[in-house]
């Protein structure tokens, strides 16, 4: 499909345990649209985590044929994966993964370090990212000066700093409490209407309804695929 950033068809992966072949992913047929709000849910020993792997450019399929923006990804190297990682995905985890000793800016620019961009415009563009998150008044602060839930949005600003065509988020509230959940959820959705793709893979279903649509994996197959009716 034209309009679609990720097309699946088929996917399968399958791991050896021992002398045995362990199928995690049985055959997942799956697009999304450009600028679409998806959940990934299923519980554990699903193939969420192994999904979003695959999607993520972090593991290849061992069947199947994935499209990431234009690009057939699936059959590409480990070094051609982490060139079109670097460009198309920005990554949000549940464990933030900030370096301490670095500023907020210098940890934004960090994507832009292995993309070889100059440093005087690294620094320019961490700022805009850490601006579209509210976080601009904390550029020179290091981690252990910000709270839990502006580091999360550090990291956000960290995944948007290259443009990316994706946000893919794992269980991004994973961390945090209530109602910091719930403005780093409304981030997202700001995120999302300023045009970005987001991808969130998370258990938790007051999490999941922020999403436009919720794929529900169980067993390694999609199990069902539906528009979250608050959105509509």
């Amino acid at each position: 499909m034209s309009d679609s950033v990720i097309h699946l068809e088929e996917i399968k992966k399958n791991y050896i345990m021992g002398r045995q072949e362990l199928q995690v992913l049985k055959g997942i047929s799956l697009d999304i649209l450009r600028n679409e709000y998806v959940a990934l849910m299923g519980p554990s020993g699903s193939g969420k985590s192994t999904l979003m792997n695959i999607l993520g450019c972090l593991d290849s399929p061992t069947a199947g044929t994935y499209n990431l923006n234009g690009h057939d990804v699936s059959a590409m190297s480990d070094d051609e994966l982490a060139g079109i990682r670097n460009i198309e995905i920005g990554f949000v985890f549940q464990q933030f993964n900030l370096l301490p000793r670095l500023t907020a800016a210098e940890n934004v620019a960090l994507p832009l370090v292995y993309a070889g961009i100059p440093k005087k415009d690294r620094i320019e563009r961490a700022l805009v990212a850490l601006d579209k998150v509210g976080l601009a008044d904390r550029s020179h602060h290091k981690s252990n000066e910000l709270s839990g839930g502006q580091i999360q949005r550090v990291a956000i600003a960290r995944a948007l700093v290259n443009n990316p065509s994706i946000l893919l988020a794992d269980e991004p509230t994973g961390n945090l409490d209530s109602k910091t959940s719930v403005e780093v959820m409304e981030l997202f959705g700001k995120i999302h209407a300023a045009g970005n793709t987001v991808i969130l893979v998370t258990h938790e279903e007051d999490i999941a309804r922020y999403a436009h649509r919720v794929v529900r994996l169980r067993d390694g197959n999609v199990e069902t695929d539906t528009l979250n009716l608050h959105h509509i």
